[in-house]
């Protein structure tokens, strides 16, 4: 899986860029058809933006989070990524489990 984090009117650090790969990348565990993911992180004042989107066999997740703390947003959109990745997943394999019968 291929994973891009980019800044919207921001420099993104080092020590940013390893965490958002080391939370986004451990979505690569719970589904092996993710082609690329990309993360994109903004602040706008006292807003922490940040947004995801992964382009899976199938199916184009997308999810967004708010919080005063970028590192906070980060952890958000990780979890909210991985709710909809195990959901597709549970969707594609029981769409797979009712042709069988």
């Amino acid at each position: 899986m291929q994973i891009t984090v980019t800044g919207h009117q921001m420099d993104i650090t080092e020590p940013l860029r390893h965490y958002t790969l080391q939370k986004v990348g451990r979505l690569e565990k719970h589904f092996d058809h993710m082609t690329t993911t990309t993360v994109v992180l903004h602040v706008e004042k006292t807003r922490h933006v940040a947004e995801g989107t992964i382009h899976a066999k199938g199916a184009m997740l997308h999810a967004d989070a708010e919080a005063p703390d970028l590192y906070a947003a980060i952890d958000s959109l990780a979890d909210k990524l991985d709710r909809q990745v195990l959901r597709h997943k549970e969707k594609i394999r029981e769409h797979h489990r009712s042709e069988a019968q």
